[in-house]
């Protein structure tokens, strides 16, 4: 019986409450309306906090409570993980209170809600790349800023998240066999992330690509392919003379060296 009478309270309770909600929607009481919609703001109650801030949030522009509105709708948006809006409204709340007090705070939300906001490397990684633009203009007006070391573990999350897609894209072409497009996006990937953590195997792969161009190219190309193969052999060497790859790839520089052995005796004669 007890049980049925508490089960009976909370009915009535959220009945009532849901009742008061409705009712302060339709009101246009605005002062009563913000109150509500901080109290459930404090209560985790974000969804009806954010209808009511939207609600009101016209009615306020211009006043003093205007930015407080401004900021608790952000705030709404990134605790209900609306993390890509929330980032947004952050962002809004920058550019339009730029001397506010909590103008360091909403920039710095916009990086972080980009960042959470992130997909996968396979991806699109245009939001990673907003995180990043975020968090350097952060850094750049907050470099003493106490968020700074966290900041740039997200950064160095971020790039290595960036330099993995386009080493997958790289590798697609090398796996495909389409090595001159392998050459071109592989140098790219050292080109961009020369810290890249796949930096030995793109290497690797950047040679077997331009060994493979060389061996299958016309005999007015070989001469030039094989030298560049060369050259990438001497460089991975240099990087990773204990590498897992070295003894495969010497074997093709042995093949790269007879052929050039003629170009040799030529050049010394």
């Amino acid at each position: 019986m007890m049980k049925n009478f508490i089960g009976f309270l909370l009915v009535i309770i959220l009945m009532s409450s849901c009742s008061e909600y409705q009712k302060l929607l339709k009101s246009g009481d605005s002062q009563a309306m913000y109150k509500k919609a901080v109290e459930y703001y404090n209560n985790g109650d974000y969804t009806k906090a954010s209808n009511l801030f939207d609600g009101i949030r016209m009615v306020f522009q211009g006043t003093s409570k205007a930015q407080s509105v401004a900021y608790y709708r952000a705030f709404c948006s990134y605790n209900q993980k609306d993390y890509e809006v929330a980032a947004e409204l952050f962002k809004q709340f920058v550019s339009i209170y730029p001397e506010s007090s909590y103008a360091e705070e909403c920039l710095y939300m916009i990086g972080y809600c980009n960042f959470l906001a992130s997909p996968k490397a396979r991806l699109d990684q245009s939001v990673t790349e907003k995180a990043m633009e975020s968090f350097q203009l952060y850094l750049s007006r907050y470099p003493n800023s106490s968020r700074k070391e966290q900041i740039n573990e997200y950064m160095d999350e971020m790039r290595d998240k960036l330099s993995y897609k386009d080493y997958l894209s790289a590798r697609n072409y090398y796996l495909r066999e389409k090595y001159k497009s392998a050459v071109v996006s592989l140098e790219n990937c050292l080109k961009d992330y020369p810290g890249s953590k796949y930096r030995e195997e793109i290497m690797y792969m950047l040679f077997n690509s331009k060994y493979e161009m060389a061996v299958n190219s016309i005999e007015d190309k070989q001469y030039e392919r094989y030298n560049a193969a060369k050259e990438e052999y001497y460089y991975f060497l240099n990087e990773y003379p204990e590498s897992r790859y070295v003894k495969e790839m010497a074997r093709k520089y042995e093949i790269i060296n007879e052929f050039l052995k003629p170009y040799d005796v030529d050049e010394e004669e």
